[in-house]
């Protein structure tokens, strides 16, 4: 590997006789092979062997960020720049993950074995997706944080703790309905502790989360001609655009949801047929779309163009090392970022606003609630009922309806 980065028969010879020339080679050789790009290299294999020379004592009880940042004053002293401290963390950092020598800082607490025994309870139990069991992980560890904080146990716990956690976090600015989705949530988990005998049994039916009415709220959709600025804005032969505006096309076009688009995999388009298989998440099985002219160009040259090539089945890869499949989140900050940089103005940013307009789009054009339901996959016609409210239409149909021979 040193071959390929290095021009210099002396600096080709300084780096294979330095210290753990064959641990620094081998890395290299796993960032290539994962998609980094020749200057990122080279960087990587300069700030490496400064890191190989710095080093002493026995590897074998690894490192941690205290023992890397002392590394780093150090080598602060042969080169002051104000991004050399940043560099050289940010390169040996995961060199020594990859071998071995990290030791990732844990936070323990007595309530873990509890936490992962509830998430495989869910996982194995329940069915719950993976993306759910993150987000309830999350909330319940908060919970259980909250808890070891105030010295707390499960066991001793009485509704007015759990009246007190709400109370608490008031100051995080939660809406109605994320107080009702974290009250649910807790019931859940409650109840499930208390199968296992670490709460009281009666603690998850006090829990009383806020009403949420149903239809209480309107689609928080953009309007269709915002949605065309953000597609416009995109047709710029650029990795970048190219790959995002693949991803606004599947939001805008068939209502999809981050998550079906960060799972999204090669063999679900169907070049041949022209159709795409989409995975619907709530309804647990798969839907079959036509694949646009449009929308199958805009993948072509992704595909073809701009995805790099990669082990993963996944459509849409990172494009900075290490190439990996886009998360939920990193879709979540493309299309925020699209609003932010073209100054729209929504209630929300995300991804799922832009499902939102494609709902919104397809009642302007005369569908019915049954038809928007079948394309953006929910499981029932409640789930579409929102959408109603913005039937313009329909509703000054009613508004002029004369109920004056019915008296």
């Amino acid at each position: 590997m040193f071959e390929k980065l290095l021009l210099s028969a002396t600096a080709l010879r300084r780096h294979q006789d330095g210290p753990l020339a064959a641990e620094r080679e081998r890395y290299l050789q796993h960032c290539s092979d994962t998609g980094a790009t020749y200057w990122s290299m080279r960087i990587k294999c300069n700030e490496l062997l400064w890191a190989a020379r710095l080093l002493d004592g026995d590897l074998k009880d690894g490192f941690d960020m205290e023992g890397l940042e002392a590394l780093a004053d150090r080598r602060m002293a042969f080169q002051s720049a104000r991004t050399t401290r940043r560099r050289f963390i940010d390169v040996t950092r995961p060199w020594l993950r990859f071998l071995g020598w990290w030791n990732e800082s844990v936070d323990n607490y007595e309530f873990q074995e509890k936490l992962d025994q509830y998430c495989l309870w869910m996982r194995d139990e329940r069915g719950f997706t993976d993306s759910t069991i993150v987000g309830w992980r999350c909330r319940v560890r908060d919970f259980l944080i909250w808890c070891d904080v105030g010295n707390r146990e499960l066991q001793l716990l009485w509704p007015s703790d759990i009246d007190a956690y709400f109370i608490d976090d008031v100051a995080h600015h939660w809406s109605r309905r994320t107080v009702a989705t974290v009250a649910a949530l807790l019931r859940n988990f409650l109840r499930y502790a208390a199968s296992q005998g670490w709460c009281r049994s009666q603690l998850a039916d006090a829990i009383r989360g806020p009403r949420i009415y149903a239809q209480e709220s309107l689609p928080y959709a953009p309007d269709w001609s915002d949605v065309q600025r953000l597609l416009a804005c995109t047709l710029i032969d650029a990795p970048q655009y190219i790959r995002d505006r693949a991803i606004l096309m599947l939001l805008s076009i068939y209502g999809m949801r981050a998550t079906e688009i960060a799972t999204l995999r090669l063999d679900q388009v169907d070049w041949q047929q022209r159709v795409i298989r989409i995975f619907r998440l709530k309804r647990r099985q798969p839907q079959v779309y036509p694949l646009l002219p449009s929308m199958a160009e805009a993948l072509a040259r992704y595909i073809d163009i701009v995805r790099p090539s990669t082990r993963y089945p996944e459509v849409f890869i990172g494009l900075h090392s290490p190439q990996r499949p886009l998360t939920r989140a990193a879709i979540y900050k493309i299309v925020s970022r699209k609003f932010l940089n073209l100054g729209i103005e929504v209630v929300h940013r995300g991804p799922h606003a832009l499902r939102h307009a494609c709902a919104t789009r397809l009642v302007a054009d005369g569908l019915t609630l049954k038809e928007i339901g079948d394309h953006l996959g929910h499981r029932s016609t409640e789930a579409t009922h929102t959408y109603a409210k913005v039937n313009l239409a329909a509703l000054r149909e009613v508004g002029d309806f004369d109920l004056g021979e019915l008296l």
